[in-house]
């Protein structure tokens, strides 16, 4: 019998960078929201640990298969065989490999006698990625220093609607992080008011910078960078005026997608 886990996307609605720590770490203050773009794990008992994917860009040593290995060393998490199937594309800062490495923890809970206590989970979360501790909450949250400090947030209601869209451009999360830190600017406060920001944005690929100008054209109230990119999303008022943006934005982006919060 198959456990199927979902597991979503993220959108950073605030991302603000601090300087870089002795450890070489950059502290964040960010304002996470989950949304109804999903991978999804599909799980099976067998009698040793295995992986396999539809995306042949995912490598063999992956967040899932490093999360099963550890949950393995210390507990009685049970040798499974994993199949991912990939719907959140990858060097978007989207978070597709930290909400699948949330996704094989949140199966302990079928899948063990005696389930990992929450701090537990937490620790594991925390070894694997920096995003992942959030995606064991889900929702929206505020996210403090090195993703280890999250407050839940209430989620919008109604829900809110969005546009979802990358460039041909990708952007690897070092690249941006060492382009960032070569170009001097204030580490900001969370926002007082529910507004778009990314410190990525300074470091951007063109082809990110200009989508974010294409959903503001054709619609959005407001649009910007996830995480260091290179996916963009812009808001929308309700689904109908989200699809008909999407469909417009589909000649103008190999990936587009329609989520809402969670």
């Amino acid at each position: 019998m198959s456990l199927v886990i979902q597991c979503p996307a993220k959108l950073n609605l605030f991302l603000s960078v601090g300087p870089k720590d002795h450890r070489g770490y950059h502290p964040l203050r960010t304002i996470f929201q989950a949304v109804s773009l999903y991978d999804d794990l599909i799980i099976e008992r067998a009698s040793e640990l295995s992986f396999e994917c539809d995306d042949p860009s995912v490598p063999e040593d992956n967040t899932v298969v490093r999360a099963a290995r550890l949950m393995m060393e210390v507990a009685d998490f049970p040798p499974v065989h994993v199949k991912l199937v990939k719907r959140i594309p990858s060097e978007a800062g989207l978070g597709g490999g930290s909400s699948d490495a949330a996704g094989i923890i949140r199966s302990a809970r079928q899948l063990m006698a005696n389930p990992f206590p929450e701090y537990e989970r937490k620790a594991i979360a925390k070894s694997i990625g920096a995003d992942v501790p959030f995606f064991l909450l889900g929702g929206r949250a505020k996210g403090e220093g090195y993703g280890d400090k999250l407050t839940k947030l209430e989620s919008p209601d109604p829900v809110e609607w969005y546009v979802i869209a990358q460039p041909a451009d990708r952007c690897g999360t070092k690249e941006a992080y060492d382009r960032l830190d070569a170009a001097p600017y204030e580490w900001r406060d969370f926002p007082s008011l529910d507004e778009l920001y990314n410190d990525f944005e300074r470091v951007a690929p063109c082809g990110s910078l200009e989508l974010i100008e294409r959903l503001q054209v054709h619609g959005a109230r407001d649009a910007g960078l996830t995480g260091s990119g290179s996916a963009v999303f812009g808001r929308f008022s309700d689904k109908a005026k989200a699809e008909m943006a999407a469909k417009r934005m589909e000649s103008e982006a190999p990936f587009v997608a329609v989520a809402h919060s969670l």
